[in-house]
């Protein structure tokens, strides 16, 4: 096996570790301060497609962690911009909230319920009934069906939700057609990432706590990958999977001198 190139740039996942449950996972503020100081080109990914990069900046911020906004990278951006380059100012009936209808208006795209292109569903604490029928029908008449991400459940105060894979298995089921998921593992939504700071594959690791998102994408991407323990993931379930990632640690704080 080849000797990996030093790591000039970093991708890192947002929910489990840099914060988890809206508390800083320690050493991750300074993780973020390191890179900034050392003019390292990185973002931090989300797979949620609710907030926008402002709103996920201030949750950030709050938690302790400053960067600008055009550091952070969401699904909601990534579909956008995957649709754009498919099918430019094109039009979407979106089921989500302001993070993902944001991205499709800056984007150039038009929402409607009449005759889209596409129909685009993202996260939402309030699934509409009626909102899924209508999508229903429109992918039944010949819209085409994409979704943000494929995450069946997604965390709260009280416990599990239903996220936008669970709500697609319902419309799949209804239609017999498969969306295309735009957020982790795609592997698109990491080489649009790269892209927009220039980075290479080569010299880009991806640090993230789920082995079936973070780490499988960083793989298919070519990337180095780190797991860390602060999010889902035991020690003891790494083993499980057919894929490794290049090393596991117990959280973002062990990678710091990466950095140096």
């Amino acid at each position: 096996m080849s000797e990996r190139k030093p790591i000039e740039s970093w991708l890192t996942d947002m929910d489990g570790v840099l914060v988890h449950e809206g508390s800083l996972v320690p050493g991750a503020d300074e993780f973020i301060r390191r890179l900034r100081d050392s003019g390292r080109r990185f973002l931090v990914l989300t797979n949620n497609s609710i907030y926008t990069p402002r709103d996920l900046r201030a949750r950030l911020k709050y938690s302790g962690i400053e960067l600008p906004e055009d550091s952070i990278w969401t699904s909601a951006l990534a579909t956008a911009q995957f649709l754009s380059n498919q099918r430019p100012e094109g039009s979407a009936y979106v089921i989500g909230e302001v993070g993902l209808t944001t991205a499709l208006h800056e984007a150039g795209y038009t929402l409607t319920d009449t005759d889209p292109d596409y129909v685009v569903l993202g996260e939402t604490r309030t699934y509409s009934f009626e909102a899924i029928t209508k999508m229903i029908r429109l992918i039944a008449g010949g819209s085409r069906f994409i979704c943000t991400n494929p995450d069946p459940i997604g965390p709260s105060l009280e416990g599990a939700l239903p996220a936008a894979g669970s709500v697609a298995a319902l419309v799949t089921k209804a239609t017999g057609v498969e969306p295309y998921f735009v957020g982790k593992p795609n592997p698109v939504m990491m080489r649009e990432g790269l892209n927009k700071i220039e980075a290479h594959s080569e010299t880009t690791a991806m640090i993230g706590d789920r082995m079936d998102t973070d780490v499988l994408c960083g793989i298919e991407a070519g990337l180095q990958t780190f797991l860390v323990l602060t999010g889902v993931m035991r020690a003891d379930e790494v083993d499980r999977y057919p894929y490794r990632p290049s090393k596991v640690v117990a959280s973002i704080a062990d990678l710091i001198s990466y950095i140096d």
